[in-house]
């Protein structure tokens, strides 16, 4: 059944409170460029949430710890913003190799701070497969606003079958803080992933499903 089929079963039965379940630290599917393999450091933000980690192209679209972490804040029709520079001011770096470096191509400039076959993807064809001295700054500044934030909008993710952890569950209301027991159904208790308790990576949830089920242990 698993902890949604679960979560869903005893709400259902026992008129529990239950809040939106989905797949959650799960690889984001959508229409990516052929890179799947790069991977990079990247802040993935999702309005005032962000995460600064490893991103992972692959061959249904994005994965690695940043997405994963986002994913579980990210909802249908979502657009997400990519740092693919966190470190860099990108429009000062590519203006700047204008001046030193006008005779190398784009590519070869973005090779220096990007995975080569991102850079070269990046640098395309027609006006920006130009040597620097021949780019324009605004369009310098406008690849610099990509970088810096890359806009991608998820079709969907990998469901279930690739998510580490669920979203949602049964609502914390209706248990016990310390015991996890249901409050209207005396005897009932409800941990780990059934309940609407979601960690981060690193171990979080692995925690919660041992610490929530020793308190409900304790108090049986």
């Amino acid at each position: 059944m698993g902890a949604t089929g679960f979560a869903h079963d005893v709400a259902r039965r026992f008129g529990l409170a239950l809040t939106e379940t989905r797949p959650a630290l799960v690889p984001l599917t959508l229409k990516v460029p052929e890179l799947s393999g790069v991977s990079l450091e990247v802040v993935a933000r999702l309005g005032r949430t962000q995460f600064r980690e490893a991103m992972l192209f692959t061959h249904r679209g994005l994965s690695g710890p940043a997405i994963l972490q986002i994913s579980s804040y990210w909802r249908e029709g979502q657009e997400i913003a990519i740092d693919l520079l966190p470190d860099s001011d990108a429009e000062a770096f590519l203006k700047e190799r204008k001046r030193t470096r006008p005779r190398a191509e784009l590519r070869t400039v973005l090779g220096e701070v990007l995975p080569r076959r991102l850079a070269q993807h990046l640098a395309g064809e027609g006006p920006m497969a130009n040597t620097m001295a021949n780019l324009r700054d605004r369009d310098l500044e406008a690849l610099a606003g990509r970088l810096k934030a890359w806009k991608i909008a998820p079709d969907g993710s990998e469901g279930y079958a690739k998510a580490e952890v669920t979203v949602g569950g049964v609502d914390t209301d209706e248990l016990s803080s310390r015991t996890l027991e249901a409050k209207k159904v005396p005897g009932l208790f409800v941990i780990g992933e059934a309940v609407d308790v979601t960690g981060w990576l690193g171990g979080y949830n692995f925690q919660w499903a041992w610490s929530s089920g020793w308190a409900a242990g304790e108090a049986v």
